[in-house]
């Protein structure tokens, strides 16, 4: 927990002196053409195909094994298929690059810079997916402290070198050229830790295996229809705003939301070992498991309310100061009132984080599925009626909408990480009384 508390701590810095830099040099306007190119990498993880958490999840059961063999051959045929599926995510970028543009209602000056700027986010996407399966399997293996530090430190380079080429006279390619070095940095760092923990050989042609890619497509499936699920509903956010309120209001939402998140992150970062953990442990079937698993989840939930209220309370008063020596000069009055919306909302969420994990490590990847549809599809129906009768959107009407689909969403993981246990507490019924039987003849 502690490393994940630090790195979060990590990633408020780094946004804190973000969007302060970035406004100052670029204005709403203008940032708000760079989230538009943010909001089409978005869309471009669609091709990690639900991989990097298929990794995350295999890699942790077989490091628990030691079988470093079938590590290898995990690691490398996921290479192999995220790079097929970042192909084919460039082509598509590349092929739509005039409906994209489109879509968003651009003026002709901004249009130019989105087209100009969309081949390299086409390729950009491609290298984000290898780093990221390197990244997960860092955290396979056990360390998913190195993992969150990587990241973390990943996107403080980020902001450094976007801010060094902001300051010597260069606009929005800064931004993205911060972001590539970012992943160059945690691409290089992790292949470090990697090689110092398991020494894994990615570049030797016999460690692709099909059914190592049978595994992962299976699993990763259903984690990628729920990335598709949320993948779209972050940009169709944007595009709803832009087209009925305007690139500027983009900022907004994008300050409020990532500042909630990261607010929420700092609970939430505790709680992100949850997954392989839980692997590991409801890989026996035992009562010691189940009231393992038991035991975890209620410690997560008290977590949650002994340290999440009192912070989120603090946020709740504290909003409009806090924001206003934040953004300096670039404050507006409209944000602190979505911002406390959005920390309402982010709240809610997090209630539903364990039995997220949880959900996860036990294989319940369908209920995860669900979760995501109901968040996402719920918002997006409330959006597009309230657009459509009114033509009309706010940052207001969208921050409430999330608020009311994550109440749903978190209330049926709950619901469903109870019925997973029910369903395993029979489980070990079933294997453990035979045995009883057994031992006491």
């Amino acid at each position: 927990m502690a490393s994940g508390l630090a790195a979060t701590i990590i990633n408020i810095a780094a946004m804190a002196a973000a969007f302060p830099i970035y406004l100052h040099f670029l204005g709403y306007e203008r940032y708000g053409v760079w989230l538009v190119l943010t909001t089409v990498l978005s869309f471009a993880q669609l091709g990690d195909l639900g991989i990097g958490q298929a990794i995350m999840k295999l890699v942790a059961e077989e490091y628990g094994r030691k079988d470093i063999e079938a590590i290898q051959q995990y690691v490398a045929t996921a290479m192999i298929i995220l790079l097929v599926g970042g192909t084919v995510v460039m082509i598509a970028i590349l092929g739509f690059k005039t409906q994209i543009i489109a879509a968003f209602n651009l003026s002709d000056n901004n249009a130019k810079i989105v087209s100009w700027l969309l081949p390299f986010i086409g390729i950009l996407s491609i290298y984000v997916f290898i780093v990221q399966a390197l990244n997960a399997t860092l955290s396979g293996l056990g360390r998913m402290d190195l993992a969150n530090y990587t990241q973390s430190l990943g996107r403080c380079v980020a902001v450094i070198v976007s801010a060094i080429l902001l300051y010597s006279g260069r606009s929005i390619e800064s931004l993205l050229i911060g972001n590539a070095f970012s992943y160059v940095f945690i691409h290089i760092v992790s292949l470090i830790y990697i090689s110092r923990i398991a020494h894994i050989r990615f570049l030797r042609i016999e460690n692709l295996d099909t059914q190592r890619g049978k595994c992962l497509l299976r699993f990763g499936g259903a984690i990628l229809g729920g990335t598709i699920i949320s993948m779209l509903g972050s940009p169709f956010i944007k595009l709803m705003l832009s087209r009925y309120a305007g690139v500027a209001t983009i900022p907004v939402y994008e300050i409020a939301f990532s500042a909630s998140m990261q607010i929420r992150g700092l609970i939430e970062a505790g709680l992100r070992a949850l997954m392989p953990e839980i692997s590991r442990i409801g890989a026996n079937m035992t009562r010691y498991a189940k009231d393992r698993i038991s035991q975890i989840s209620r410690h997560a939930m008290k977590i949650i309310f002994f340290f999440g209220i009192p912070m989120y309370l603090a946020m709740l008063i504290l909003a409009t100061p806090l924001l206003q020596i934040w953004l300096g000069a670039k404050f507006i009055q409209t944000i602190p009132f979505v911002f406390r919306i959005m920390l309402v909302a982010t709240f809610i969420n997090l209630l539903g984080v364990p039995s997220y994990y949880f959900l996860l490590g036990m294989g319940h990847v369908r209920d995860v599925f669900v979760a995501r549809s109901i968040t996402w599809l719920t918002s997006m129906a409330l959006l597009t009626t309230v657009a459509l009768n009114t033509n009309h959107l706010s940052v207001t009407i969208v921050s409430l909408c999330l608020a009311f689909s994550w109440s749903l969403s978190s209330t049926y993981l709950i619901w469903r990480f109870r019925c997973a246990m029910r369903i395993y507490g029979k489980k070990v019924s079933s294997i453990e009384e035979p045995m009883f039987d057994i031992i006491h003849k």
